[in-house]
């Protein structure tokens, strides 16, 4: 079986689909955001494409998204202080 990899684009805006499912105020998520997620070690490379950029598998995505969640939704004002 093979597991589908995402781009930096297209893991953002899966990851901003999910946020605003929980929050339609949420704020997107970007590609910048992604890359922090990586640096932070939230979110691991699973592949490189054709010309050496990062990819992602969905369900490392899913727990990136999850543990920067609380955090992202309280910067904009959303969620418990």
């Amino acid at each position: 079986m093979t597991t589908q990899l995402y781009n930096g684009t297209e893991a953002a805006e899966l990851a901003t689909r999910w946020r605003r499912t929980i929050s339609a105020t949420a704020a997107a998520v970007t590609r910048p955001a992604i890359c922090n997620w990586v640096n932070r070690g939230h979110l691991p490379v699973a592949g490189l494409d054709d010309h050496g950029r990062p990819l992602y598998a969905l369900a490392d995505l899913a727990r990136a998204e999850l543990a920067t969640r609380d955090r992202a939704l309280r910067l904009v004002g959303i969620g418990a202080p």
